[in-house]
């Protein structure tokens, strides 16, 4: 059990992949602060998909963190880089992150270095798969290839 866990994701949408890696990090941690991209952040990444503002992600992220029981261990924080408090928490010990966020994790583990501050441990969360073997993601959900849960969506042929 570590005392404080980061994950953080922009969460287009909230999918079962990101249920997965909110979960993971709730499952390890006394307290978890999640980095939620803002607007400014979500700008300058360019995603191939409409991102809702950060008002609304904050909601739906919020209420999901409620239902879940995780709101009194939580700690909701507006990203304005891809690093957020994770290079400079001293209370910090431990990342979660996914398949594609290792990269991430590792360069900020050296910055945490060139501050002076221990690495993080770092748990990777496989990427949760929908049902036709492919990651989730929003672009696939935006695109109507799959819903949230990963569920193949089937149109219908004339």
């Amino acid at each position: 059990m570590f005392s404080r866990v980061g994950v953080g994701g922009t969460f287009s949408l909230l999918h079962k992949g990101h249920k997965v890696l909110i979960a993971t990090a709730f499952k390890c941690a006394k307290e978890v602060v999640i980095g939620l991209s803002s607007d400014i952040l979500v700008k300058s990444l360019r995603k191939q998909h409409f991102v809702p503002n950060y008002e609304v992600r904050f909601k739906i992220l919020y209420n999901f963190l409620k239902t879940q029981g995780y709101l009194s261990k939580a700690l909701i924080v507006p990203l304005l880089d891809p690093y957020g408090p994770a290079i400079d928490d001293r209370r910090m010990d431990a990342i979660v992150v996914s398949e594609e966020g290792y990269k991430r994790a590792l360069e900020i583990n050296s910055l945490r270095r060139k501050h002076g501050l221990e690495e993080l441990h770092i748990i990777v969360v496989r990427m949760v798969l929908a049902e036709d073997g492919k990651p989730i993601n929003c672009t696939r959900i935006m695109r109507g290839e799959i819903d949230v849960e990963g569920r193949v969506i089937r149109k219908e042929t004339l």
